[in-house]
């Protein structure tokens, strides 16, 4: 049995560890808000440009965006894995990551190429380890998503989709259900498919008319700057999915540490007690024995 003074030290250590665990678990719930009314005030603009994207999509005119036009062979992919910075977060992480990876593997074996675009220091540590392709990154976003840093790593994809580089485009991140449930999820971002752009319209699954638009000068900015902006909406809900996630999968991680360290404490708190009516029972048996002795 562990020294009395031994017990001791670990209890206060474990102590320790739970003041911080308990610490972190505050922190993470209130980001986990703000996290989350963030991804609620991002929901409607993503809805109202996926519904313009998919009206124009049907539009009669002669120009049509090459994010629309699906590809005859798919040998390059690019994907965009996102992924958080910091760690402390359950298996958020490692799910996506294992979902991506056993992906890749299946079109690795249909030969297809990959390339990868790193949105989170996991997931570019991950890809980096496993010696993928890495074609752009951003890391150090905080707690607040800026599009203005998203913009650059996005943007190789999009130019490569935009010049033969790539035949598609999957995104890869962990979608919010509720404080207790993230569902890690791979959606396919380019080319737009119907069921992409009609996802999200509570109204009507479909329009219920072809509209169509007078464009002034001309269809082609118009709609090559409509489908940019559409990408990067959803590329930016999908990290501010992910950033809810990630704090509301902190604050449940942080709260069973919290608690498996009060078990511990419990356990070792016993083993101290034992330890230590041990020693006085062996104290008062040498008392009595050398009293009768005597």
């Amino acid at each position: 049995m562990a020294g009395s003074r031994e017990v001791r030290n670990k209890i206060k250590s474990v102590k320790n560890t739970q003041k911080i665990t308990r610490a972190m678990e505050m922190v993470a719930a209130s980001k986990m808000r703000k996290a989350q009314d963030r991804m609620k005030k991002a929901r409607p603009y993503g809805e109202k440009i996926r519904n313009v994207a998919a009206h124009m999509s049907r539009a009669n005119t002669e120009y049509r965006h090459p994010f629309l036009i699906e590809r005859d062979t798919v040998k390059r992919i690019g994907i965009i894995i996102v992924t958080s910075d910091k760690g402390l977060c359950g298996g958020l992480n490692t799910n996506v990551l294992r979902k991506a990876i056993n992906q890749m593997k299946a079109w690795q074996a249909d030969g297809e190429q990959i390339e990868v675009c790193c949105i989170g220091n996991k997931g570019l540590g991950f890809m980096s380890r496993i010696g993928a392709s890495v074609t752009s990154q951003v890391i150090g976003l905080g707690d607040t998503p800026d599009m203005e840093k998203l913009i650059g790593a996005v943007k190789v994809v999009l130019d490569g989709y935009t010049q033969d580089q790539f035949d598609r485009v999957y995104v890869f991140y962990n979608r919010f259900i509720n404080t207790m449930k993230q569902e890690p999820v791979m959606e396919q971002l380019l080319p737009l498919t119907d069921e992409r752009m009609q996802k999200g319209d509570q109204t009507n699954d479909k329009p219920k008319a072809t509209w169509d638009y007078i464009y002034e000068p001309e269809a082609k900015p118009v709609i090559d700057d409509i489908m940019v902006r559409y990408v990067e909406a959803l590329i930016y809900q999908a990290v501010t999915e992910n950033m809810a996630s990630e704090q509301s999968a902190r604050m449940v991680a942080m709260k069973a540490a919290s608690d498996n360290a009060g078990s511990v404490i419990d356990e070792l708190t016993l083993i101290y007690n034992k330890s230590r009516q041990a020693a006085i029972t062996k104290e008062l048996s040498e008392i009595v024995g050398g009293a009768a002795a005597v």
